[in-house]
């Protein structure tokens, strides 16, 4: 059985093929899963949950007190999604400490540093904003920004997934052209999915869900839904794509994910933070 409790892939099998699984139609199939990972046992203990505290504090010039840049409390989701990436290809273990970090550990400017690693300064934040302000659906069937997520961002984390990397994953979860908005945004990390048919199902470590469900948070969409890829090819038809569904169980307070895209990452060395 694999992570998804069907028969995993037979000696020889192909990683797309056609097969019958108990209870369904024949129908093409695909899946992958980076050896050894499941969040339970390969990432933190603790959740993306810490203190309202700045993130940095700079020192002023001329000034007897520092100053406080950002706020904890809004989450570190992508410094410990970085991180987990960083520990799995360093086959280093995590803290087993349950606690979030406090402030001045090398553990905690570690996850700092790899958050502001994540936001991939200039261009990532600018992939938030342009997803946040753009449709959900457009006019003369063209794609809204989930389903050019679908056609674009997908095959790109497939690929990480196939060849036995984690995949770092930007979630955009609000309409607005607020920036103020943009901290309402995750990031998550792929290590599995199962294609049947024109269904995808991801399995994710999301920082958000306690590690006794860590093992259980999904995110699925079918590629030809009505608005997804199937509106790409209807250009100049006058009909308007309807949005894109994608369904989830990562715990963003009940807010839809309305696209997403494969975060650009670099590894760093995370041994020094856990002496």
């Amino acid at each position: 059985m694999d992570l998804f409790g069907e028969p995993a892939d037979g000696p020889g099998r192909p990683p797309g093929s056609s097969v019958r699984l108990p209870g369904r139609p024949t129908a093409w199939e695909a899946s992958s899963a980076v050896p050894g990972f499941l969040p339970s046992t390969r990432a933190f203990r603790f959740s993306n949950d810490f203190a309202a505290q700045p993130l940095l504090g700079v020192r002023a010039p001329g000034l007897p007190w520092g100053i406080g840049i950002g706020d904890a409390s809004r989450g570190l989701c992508g410094g410990m999604i970085f991180a987990v990436r960083d520990l799995a290809e360093a086959r280093l273990d995590p803290s087993p400490d349950p606690t979030p970090p406090a402030r001045g550990s090398p553990l905690y400017a570690y996850l700092v540093r790899r958050l502001f690693d994540s936001f991939d300064l200039p261009r990532g934040v600018a992939r938030y904003y342009g997803l946040m302000r753009g449709p959900d659906a457009g006019p003369r069937g063209r794609p809204g920004v989930g389903a050019r997520s679908l056609a674009d961002e997908w095959p790109r984390i497939r690929l990480d997934l196939d060849t036995g990397r984690l995949a770092p994953i930007g979630i955009v979860t609000v309409r607005s052209a607020d920036p103020r908005q943009l901290g309402l945004n995750h990031q998550v990390l792929a290590y599995a999915y199962r294609q049947l048919g024109t269904v995808v199902t991801l399995r994710v470590h999301d920082p958000n869900t306690p590690v006794a469900r860590a093992d259980d948070v999904t995110m699925s969409f079918d590629l030809a839904q009505f608005g997804g890829l199937a509106a790409v090819g209807a250009g100049g038809s006058g009909a308007e794509a309807g949005p894109a569904r994608i369904d989830h169980s990562i715990a963003i307070g009940g807010r839809p994910v309305r696209a997403f895209f494969h975060s650009r990452y670099r590894w760093a060395d995370p041994s020094p933070a856990l002496r």
